[in-house]
């Protein structure tokens, strides 16, 4: 699959088109055999996807897949990421291919078709200049034969786009590779690039510390702002309820209080009418003082329990 053209016009590229012959039909006696070619450079799922249309284009299908090598594509096409044998191996661990043909010709002639019996060639309909610098279509030949099969390219994804991104990013990927031990002169980068990209590593680390922090804090703030919130919701909603709540015990409190200083004045005075104290002793001056100190004794009592009954 070759991503761009050499030197293609949108008018040879619509003449291309309208000479493409009606496909011969496929042979019935043995699988057809489909042939699909290109660089497969940074080998992607757009790859994958134009080899499983070449391998489905009919259901007994066995797939050639042609890879130029470095020699050509280097001058005819570019310098690639992968090398040769990287391609090769790409393309064999791909599930649709059958064969990998290495050293693949740029150019399709009918000596090649005989050699592998192909049937079909497999490939987008845009069209790819040859070497001739004539603008000439590498794939005129097979569709003026009836040879041609022509499959749908993925959109969004290209070996182009790939390295696209790379180079957009660059400065992020020397600095990845440059924290992962690489050296500078692995990633080709001089003496005084490589400090100021480890200098700014370790602000862009320092910063996403800070931040981390800053987030941290504000998680926090946010917590105590809610739970106060919360608390300072649930005491208006109680406050009536706590109020009377308090009111109430200290009213029970004030009446146990008040009955039992009524219920010692009685007693007292039951004892002062018959002259014996309640433990069957009679009356006398000594009995007064006894009266005096078991009352202030019970008056202390009382105090004590209206203390303690308030703080409730």
């Amino acid at each position: 699959m070759r991503e761009k053209g050499i030197g293609t016009t949108v008018e040879h590229s619509k003449t291309i088109q309208n000479d493409i012959v009606e496909a011969s039909p496929p042979p019935a006696d043995r699988p057809v055999h489909v042939y699909a070619d290109g660089i497969y450079d940074l080998f992607h799922f757009g790859h994958a996807r134009s080899l499983e249309q070449a391998k489905m284009s009919f259901p007994n299908t066995y797939l050639l897949v042609g890879c130029c090598s470095d020699e050509v594509t280097h001058v005819l096409k570019g310098k690639t990421v992968m090398t040769e044998s990287e391609r090769y191996e790409s393309l064999r661990h791909c599930k649709w291919v059958d064969e990998v043909i290495p050293d693949a010709p740029w150019v399709i002639n009918q000596e090649f078709l005989d050699k592998y019996l192909i049937d079909y060639v497999a490939h987008d309909s845009l069209p790819y200049a040859d070497a001739s610098g004539a603008g000439k279509d590498v794939y005129e030949f097979v569709k003026a034969v009836g040879k041609f099969k022509e499959t749908k390219r993925t959109e969004g994804i290209s070996t182009s786009d790939i390295i696209m991104r790379i180079v957009k990013d660059y400065n992020q990927y020397v600095m990845r590779n440059l924290d992962r031990g690489y050296s500078r002169e692995d990633l080709n980068v001089s003496y005084v690039k490589e400090k100021r990209l480890r200098v700014n590593m370790r602000l862009k680390k320092l910063q996403e510390k800070v931040k981390e922090q800053q987030e941290k804090v504000g998680e926090k703030i946010q917590t105590v702002a809610k739970t106060a919130g919360m608390h300072r919701n649930m005491w208006f909603e109680n406050a009536d309820r706590w109020v009377a709540g308090f009111l109430e015990m200290f009213e029970e409190g004030c009446h146990k209080m008040g009955t039992a200083i009524r219920d010692r004045i009685q007693e007292r005075l039951r004892g002062q009418q018959v002259g014996l104290l309640p433990n069957g002793h009679k009356t006398d001056d000594n009995d007064d003082e006894f009266y005096y100190d078991d009352e202030a004794e019970d008056y202390d009592d009382d105090e004590e329990y209206y203390n303690n009954d308030e703080k409730k």
